[in-house]
């Protein structure tokens, strides 16, 4: 019979121990950037080190065990804040049909998620200059705008229509709802989610629309306008 800790061999079982000291490690971690997070909603995106210990209930020096400086933390609170975003807004771009409702739910899901939690969306834009988390905001749109993408450019296939817009569209349509919506928070939301998405949606909307409305157009009637 094996002896608790040693191998098959009876020799001590080194690669067990590690394991579980890196399962321990990584689950500390990941307790610790939940405290952040807390700290952040408690104290708000201008938190400290020192806020974090306090809700964390642990030393400063215990955070430095896990994360080398503070911009390693910060990274670490931004990457679950992105992740929380795109899984928010993946699914709305997924379960709709129409194209037009394609364009709202995008725009009303990244809306709403950051609407929901202001004070997590201002600390990411807040630390934007931190080269890690500037990359995770940047990964985080990728995600978005190929998803988005790739539904685009199925629904153009679906129509007969030349699906080579899809891309730039998407990663345009990202961009572009995510300045509007930075404006939005810095000035306090001053109309409602629901009313900006439509203005958003209708401004988007016209564009993709009259650009299909074209190419559904006779060759030589689309060649007339173009005159």
């Amino acid at each position: 019979m094996q002896a608790s800790g040693t191998d098959v061999n009876g020799a001590p079982d080194t690669n067990g121990r590690k394991a579980r000291w890196a399962k321990h490690r990584e689950q500390r971690r990941q307790e610790l950037i939940h405290a952040a997070i807390e700290a952040v909603l408690h104290y708000g995106p201008g938190v400290d080190m020192d806020q974090v210990a306090s809700v964390a209930g642990v030393s400063k020096p215990v955070l430095y065990r896990y994360f080398a400086d503070k911009s390693q933390l910060w990274i670490a609170v931004s990457e679950h804040i992105s992740a929380i975003v795109v899984d928010a807004v993946a699914p709305a771009v997924a379960s709709v049909r129409e194209e037009r409702d394609l364009i709202e739910a995008t725009i009303d899901a990244y809306l709403r998620c950051i609407e929901a939690q202001p004070q997590l969306y201002r600390f990411v834009m807040d630390h934007a200059g931190i080269p890690g988390v500037h990359q995770l905001i940047a990964v985080s749109s990728r995600r978005v705008a190929a998803a988005l993408a790739q539904v685009i450019g199925d629904r153009l296939r679906a129509l007969g229509l030349d699906a080579g817009p899809a891309e730039p569209w998407a990663y345009g349509l990202v961009g572009f709802v995510q300045s509007v919506g930075d404006w939005w928070m810095a000035h306090g939301r001053p109309m409602r989610r629901a009313a900006l998405t439509e203005y958003l949606t209708t401004l988007l909307w016209s564009g993709i629309d009259g650009v299909r409305r074209s190419a559904d157009l006779p060759r030589e009637l689309a060649a007339l306008g173009d005159k």
